[in-house]
């Protein structure tokens, strides 16, 4: 069956063709290491790392990049605020991310690069620009270099917007700029910033600006064409309208399919550190298994916005024991590629359809079940729903959730016993101050503690450890 996806520029779905025939160069947008990773921000590591498990499992050799944005305004002004060396925020929040991942069994991608690692190569693309007369240095002496979006026609194109109808661009001081909407490629070290911040560049001392970042680290490792760029769909315009004009006028080809993931909701606004509804990922997973938290990502469609809440991942939750209660009965089973339900098959060729496709997965456990009633073997079901679950990174079986301990076997079964158990206590309590009961508050934090279990008050709630 011929794979369709979704191709943001065109706006249509439409069959995939790679560049190079059983080759795939995908290239998706990686996080701003900030802060600590929440539910929102991991979505799109987990949507895209479905995308590379399916183009493998169709045969392709997949070379996957995904970055690491480590030196922005964000986080230097983060860092600032925390009285912190801003490399050292980034160094710190990108441990939390591989971990995030790592808890939730998205692979490595084939190479993460670092902005921060490949500035020589974002000068290079910022000469070819200014020689090519679609970039220039400011002329007020703040050693900013901007993209002049006026110089490049097609700008506008992946958004289907006119330059006139278009923000100014909020990224630098608009002193130097010939057009409100031109975007900084190069940053002039400001007095401000640590000396630290900035790398000797024709134009002076600076950084590069966020957009030409990922232009130069794509051409790095995938070329000056490629096949798939993703990210989630806030980035198409700036971030994503901005590396493809950038690109191309500097006669790269760049992205042949734009691929962008949907927000996760919060009471209908778009999950954010900055609206102060984030969920980090670690508080997630003191409630719920990393295993659990995959499936209520993936059980969605991509493009589909998610409105995140407890409720719906506790159903999701119940939903895939379901599934792992049946591989427990049906006994012994492996993955086979060649056993994979073609119902399973069409939906994941219809633009990566998980949500169609864990309908199917559901189907085969029901199947399943019914034969094992009918004391029948159930062998050859198991073996198909657990290579259903491999291609969408949720086999139990997989060592990857043991490492990360949130797969499915029985010490992770016991910790979330024990979890919904102290869960429980901690409700109590939180109860018992409520009605400003504070002997009885401090009987059942004594009970957890004489337990072994230290609990620690935070602004998050309750958090607690085995001591």
């Amino acid at each position: 069956m011929t794979l369709r996806l979704y191709d943001s520029s065109t706006r249509e779905v439409r069959d995939f063709v790679p560049l190079r025939e059983g080759e795939v160069g995908l290239y998706v947008c990686g996080l701003t290491v900030q802060s600590e990773p929440h539910v929102g921000h991991v979505r799109s590591g987990v949507n895209f790392d479905v995308l590379q498990r399916w183009l493998r499992a169709k045969g392709f050799a997949v070379t996957f990049i995904r970055n690491v944005t480590d030196i922005d305004d964000k986080i230097l002004a983060k860092s600032a605020e925390q009285g912190r060396p801003w490399y050292n925020l980034a160094a710190t929040m990108h441990r939390e991310l591989s971990k995030a991942y790592d808890s939730l069994n998205v692979a490595p991608p084939t190479y993460e690069p670092l902005a921060t690692g490949h500035v020589p190569e974002m000068i290079v693309l910022i000469e070819d620009l200014i020689a090519r007369g679609h970039a220039y240095p400011a002329g007020d002496g703040s050693g900013d270099v901007y993209f002049d979006v006026r110089s490049w026609g097609e700008y506008g194109s992946l958004t289907r917007q006119g330059v006139d109808d278009m923000e100014p661009a909020g990224d630098a001081d608009p002193r130097g700029k010939r057009d409100p909407r031109d975007f900084a490629l190069w940053k002039g070290r400001k007095e401000s910033e640590p000396e630290t911040a900035s790398w000797p560049s024709p134009w002076g001392p600076g950084r590069p600006g966020w957009h030409i970042e990922c232009s130069a680290m794509a051409g790095k490792y995938l070329g000056d064409a490629f096949d798939i760029h993703g990210g989630g769909v806030d980035l198409r315009f700036p971030h994503h309208e901005n590396e493809q004009a950038q690109s191309r006028a500097a006669g790269r080809p760049f992205a042949a399919y734009w691929m962008h993931n949907a927000w996760i909701t919060t009471a209908g606004e778009k999950m954010s550190k900055s609206l102060g509804n984030s969920l980090t990922i670690p508080a997630v997973l003191q409630r719920f298994r990393g295993i659990e938290l995959r499936y209520y990502l993936v059980a969605a469609h991509y493009r589909s916005h998610v409105e995140f809440s407890f409720e719906a991942l506790e159903e999701a939750a119940i939903a895939f024991a379901r599934v792992e209660n049946f591989l427990e009965r049906a006994g012994e089973s492996a993955v086979d590629p060649a056993a994979l339900p073609a119902a399973f098959v069409a939906a994941m060729d219809d633009d990566l359809g998980t949500a169609a496709a864990t309908a199917v997965l559901h189907d085969t456990v029901r199947e399943g079940n019914r034969r094992l009633a009918a004391g029948e073997d159930a062998t050859a079901v198991a073996t198909a729903v657990r290579t259903m679950l491999d291609v969408l990174g949720l086999d139990p079986a997989d060592p990857a959730w043991t490492a990360a301990g949130g797969g499915g076997g029985a010490d992770e079964k016991l910790s979330a016993a024990v979890d919904a158990l102290v869960r429980g206590l901690l409700e109590e309590r939180a109860a018992a101050r409520a009605d400003k009961d504070w002997a009885r508050a401090d009987a059942i934090r004594d009970r957890i503690k004489v337990a072994g279990i230290e609990v620690t008050d935070t602004p998050d709630g309750p958090k607690w450890t085995v001591d």
